[in-house]
């Protein structure tokens, strides 16, 4: 038993202790605010509409505006120690210049939709979170055929702002309006048109970054290798990316849309063994996708649904006949369709006019974005599945367990094969069949709910990989720390290479490992699963 002196010291010493602490991080705030306000170029009035910390009655608030993955929401989850909310790039270059100054990581939030929530929590622990809801302005050049468009910008706005200039240009890139574009094209960037453009990263033509010096630069400022790599390769480990200048593309006055969809009893093994030989080779101008969704046949019981989705940069006339050429099976019907203008099929894609929604209403970054709890993994199909193999997997697919569910089977071909694997660090290009998401969401808390939801996943995952080349793939842009993570961001070049490093990147994660040498040495931007710097032998 601890003498009687001793516990009464401790309670007295306990109110000074918490005092100390109160007031070291008094001190430390005080200190970070006046970092900012010099390397900022920020005046004091404004900064209390730019820097937050945990005791700023709106804290709360901005945290979880964009908190998509309800996973990293929980009190064992780290928080930021401060929320920057930049207006214009010197807030940038501050935040960087300041949080490097007080050691504390950065992380940098344009959407919100990682993955992981890797652009708001940190394994570490103190760290700054960088958020560009405000830093969104959209510029387009009609003339050039260009825009220049902020990183906090969500797609939607993106979208809208391009089809308000003009009706026969757009931008391939996602499908969701409330995604950040600057993660979305600095991981790759798939969409309805890139089977006839290419990824959202292969249309970018300039962009600003503000490396871990804190000094902004350009294209030609930041050097070829940088900008190369952050094209696919994930901006968020090299820099904070600021700005994109964007190559807009040409798209007709009328776009065809359809959504077929056919069950197991109806024949969707058949269809999609099919799909899957002639996807690659149909016109470049046609997109048809598949969601494979949890349905009830005629007798009310499970089975799996097919919904065969696509978008043609054409009207109906021509469509039809494309369909009953290369897949008759499906029996595409003129009354299965609708023509829309380009910025209308974005809404379509967004499930907007499943809930009678219009045009401006892309503009609204979070309409029903309910945040939830889910997890997603991914791999890239080089060989068809096997009809044994499409037919194990439905058996996982309909296993108790998970919540809501879904897999998304994203065609490539195209132009996809005409690029070559190292023109930018997103290499499934020539031979890659098509993308899969495999993704499951649930509403309900507790720690049983996410464990069955998340073996339900991993169990569907692993049935999968037993009929899919070896070795298996993943998108950054489907971020999964299953597939290797490192909580102090200092794993090295071979730890990253053998477990998320190839299988994102393939042979070209060397030469992002030896562009983040040169730019970003000190690993001042790292996360569980960044680009290590590779250091000369």
């Amino acid at each position: 038993m601890a003498p009687l002196g001793s516990i009464i010291f401790a309670l007295f010493s306990l109110p000074f202790l918490v005092a100390s602490h109160n007031q070291t991080l008094s001190e430390e705030n005080n200190q970070f605010h006046e970092c900012l306000l010099h390397e900022a170029n920020i005046s004091p009035k404004q900064l209390d509409s730019v820097l937050y910390n945990k005791s700023s009655p709106s804290y709360l608030p901005i945290f979880e505006s964009k908190l998509r993955n309800q996973r990293f929401n929980s009190s064992n989850v780290s928080k930021p120690r401060y929320i920057i909310t930049p207006y214009n790039p010197n807030h940038i270059i501050g935040a960087v210049k300041c949080s490097k100054r007080f050691n504390l990581d950065l992380r940098v939030r344009s959407g919100g939709h990682d993955y992981e929530g890797l652009s708001y929590w940190d394994g570490r622990g103190t760290f700054v979170l960088l958020d560009l809801e405000q830093y969104r302005k959209i510029d387009v050049n009609v003339t050039d055929e260009t825009a220049w468009v902020q990183a906090g910008a969500a797609l939607g706005e993106v979208y809208y702002n391009i089809a308000n200039k003009s009706g026969t240009l757009a931008f391939p890139s996602g499908l969701c309006r409330g995604v950040g574009v600057g993660g979305h094209i600095s991981g790759g960037g798939q969409g309805t048109l890139m089977r006839k453009y290419g990824l959202a990263a292969d249309n970018v033509i300039d962009a600003y970054i503000v490396n871990a010096n804190g000094t902004l630069l350009d294209r030609k400022g930041m050097g070829e290798d940088v900008f190369w790599a952050i094209r696919g390769g994930g901006a968020g480990s090299f820099g904070v990316l600021v700005a994109w200048k964007l190559k807009l593309v040409h798209v007709p006055p009328k776009v065809t849309v359809f959504t077929v969809q056919r069950s197991l009893e109806q024949g969707a093994t058949k269809l999609i063994q099919k799909w899957q030989k002639l996807e690659n080779q149909l016109p470049r101008d046609l997109f048809l996708r598949i969601l494979i969704l949890m349905g009830q046949n005629e007798k009310g019981m499970p089975t799996i649904e097919a919904n065969f989705e696509s978008a043609y940069q054409g009207p109906i006339d021509q469509l039809i006949p494309i369909m009953k050429k290369h897949f008759p099976q499906l029996k595409l019907k003129p009354e299965d369709c609708r023509e829309l203008t380009w910025i209308e099929s974005a809404l379509y894609f967004d499930d907007g006019y499943k809930r009678n929604e219009s045009v401006p209403d892309l503009l609204n970054r979070h309409l029903n974005l309910r945040p939830k709890f889910f997890k997603a993994k991914s791999d890239f199909v080089t060989k068809p599945i096997s009809k044994k193999g499409l037919k194990k997997i439905w058996e996982a697919f309909m296993q108790e367990g998970g919540g809501q569910r879904l897999m998304i089977l994203v065609p490539y071909g195209g132009i996809l094969s005409e690029i070559p694997e190292n023109k930018t660090p997103f290499p499934y290009r020539a031979g890659t069949l098509f993308n899969i998401l495999y993704y499951t969401n649930w509403n309900i808390t507790g720690d049983q709910a996410m464990k069955n939801s998340l073996e339900w996943i991993n169990r569907l995952y692993n049935v999968a990989g037993n009929y899919l080349p070896k070795p298996r793939a993943g998108y950054l842009n489907y971020r999964d720390l299953d597939l290797g993570m490192d909580m102090s961001g200092n794993a090295t070049y071979s730890q990253a290479a053998d477990t998320w490093g190839r299988k994102y990147f393939k042979d070209n994660f060397k030469k992002l490992a030896e562009v983040k040498f040169q730019f970003d040495p000190e690993n001042f931007f790292r996360n569980e699963q960044s680009i290590p710097p590779l250091y000369p032998q």
